[in-house]
């Protein structure tokens, strides 16, 4: 379904996006509930801003994909987001395309499950709110984020509601956004869906530390900036930089009046990546004086059968509208989720994220070593991320002819051609194998891959 055309508003000189003030104007928040933008009138307007919104661009409408097409069991068209493709996955043999964990449990973690039903009535006689209090605290002293204040933390129970929350705020405040490319799909559609159409900043704009604030001064011409972190397929980081990359970002973003959304479902292998773990971000981001809007997960760090809870937390000048926003979509989160979800962070604060980690890494190694020669090439990732992502070393293959072929081995892996969202003829020349298996069945799943790549080539 097609979303409404959206009218472009023409800003004045001396007018600023209407997202927040400077620290130095903000008001108390209001109790009114009206004060999320609803009015029986229409949205209601900000303050206006002191930065001239000069170069305000059109919105702008993603291109149709091509119509679903089959050729026996096998899908020979694009379908029409990585998430379609994801189901298709799993109905074949190699799933080697969502990112969902799929490997088994660790020692302490058979341990949690055993004690299920235990955490079951536990959760039955414990508040609602004491639960999600606990589930924060354990969170967030996991990750280190040892500053973040709780109160301005809502939950979900998935991420893409989180971004669906933080897309009808930019969407209720008309603020134009540039999204990081290449990155997981699902951002630009959620964002698209809600009436907000994303400009893309390439991720190479953050590679050079020395270059992140000119590189971002050139190509970011929007209200906000979205990035992603590690980004999903690449795994790049800023933190790569040390502090210096969200240092440079965030100097940008006050500088230049942008909100900053930033997309961290991806943290936890940073934090169990012995080269980097995490600094306290929420010190940098509070102490910084930027409006922002960090989001957060559970879904691809632990095995849970995809029971998860997201985390969305904002600068204290955004909590209220986004707050009434939040509470327009969901009440909570499954108090029993929540229960033994804070044992899955306890036990991997207890194991050092040993569990994450090793069979991530012992995946990556197995995949390099079946692939190596092949007409897949790995990029090393700047963070151990879950997912690979390979380039195809011949021009002349496309990564979507690639996966037609493969489909015919029951491997599945995904096309590059989504992650480049605004220019899906880039992605041609990548695919992205999913690293969250079982080492066993991951073996095997490479194995038949590179089975299925040297006949193509051939």
């Amino acid at each position: 379904m097609r979303a409404v055309p959206v009218k472009t508003r023409t800003a004045s000189a001396g007018v600023r996006p209407p997202h927040v003030r400077t620290r130095a104007h903000r008001s108390a928040p209001s109790n009114r509930r009206g004060s999320s933008g609803r009015h029986p009138s229409g949205p209601r307007r900000c303050v206006p801003f002191t930065l001239a919104r000069a170069h305000r661009l059109p919105r702008h409408r993603l291109p149709a994909p091509p119509r679903r097409s089959r050729q026996g069991d096998h899908v020979t068209e694009q379908l029409l987001d990585l998430t379609q493709h994801e189901i298709q996955a799993l109905k074949t043999r190699y799933n080697l395309a969502d990112a969902h964990t799929h490997q088994q449990q660790s020692v302490g973690q058979r341990q949690i499950v055993s004690a299920l039903p235990d955490l079951w009535y536990e959760a039955e006689a414990t508040r609602q709110a004491d639960l999600e209090d606990r589930f924060k605290e354990v969170f967030f002293r996991l990750h280190g984020q040892n500053s973040v204040r709780a109160d301005t933390t809502m939950l979900s129970y998935a991420a893409s509601i989180s971004t669906l929350v933080a897309g009808m705020y930019l969407r209720q405040r008309e603020i134009s956004v540039s999204l990081v490319e290449p990155c997981f799909d699902n951002l630009p559609d959620v964002l698209h869906n809600v009436g907000v159409h994303p400009v893309p900043v390439p991720e190479d704009a953050l590679h050079d530390a020395d270059r992140i604030y000119d590189r971002l001064v050139e190509s970011v011409k929007t209200d906000a900036l979205f990035l992603v972190d590690p980004n999903n397929p690449t795994g790049f980081s800023l933190l790569s930089h040390g502090r210096k990359g969200f240092e440079e970002v965030i100097r940008f973003c006050v500088d230049h009046d942008k909100l900053f959304v930033v997309d961290l479902c991806f943290a936890a292998f940073a934090l169990a990546d012995p080269r980097f773990g995490r600094f306290d971000l929420y010190e940098l981001l509070d102490t910084s004086g930027v409006s922002y809007i960090a989001l957060e997960d559970t879904g691809k760090t632990w095995p849970l059968q995809d029971a998860k809870c997201a985390l969305l937390t904002c600068s204290r000048d955004l909590y209220e509208d986004v707050y009434n926003i939040h509470t327009s979509v969901l009440l909570d989160v499954s108090p029993f989720v929540l229960n033994f979800l804070a044992r899955y962070v306890e036990d991997s604060i207890e194991d050092g994220m040993a569990s994450v980690r090793d069979v991530i890494t012992r995946n990556r190694e197995a995949a390099q070593k079946a692939l190596a020669g092949s007409l897949l090439e790995h990029i090393e990732p700047a963070v151990n991320v879950s997912v690979a992502w390979f380039r195809i070393t011949d021009e002349n293959i496309k990564a979507t002819e690639l996966q037609t072929h493969l489909a015919q081995y029951e491997v599945y892996v995904l096309p590059g051609t989504y992650f480049f969202w605004s220019e899906p003829e880039r992605g041609e020349r990548y695919v992205r194998v999913a690293l969250a298996r079982d080492p066993g069945d991951f073996r095997a799943s490479v194995q038949r891959l590179r089975e299925g790549v040297d006949s193509y080539g051939a």
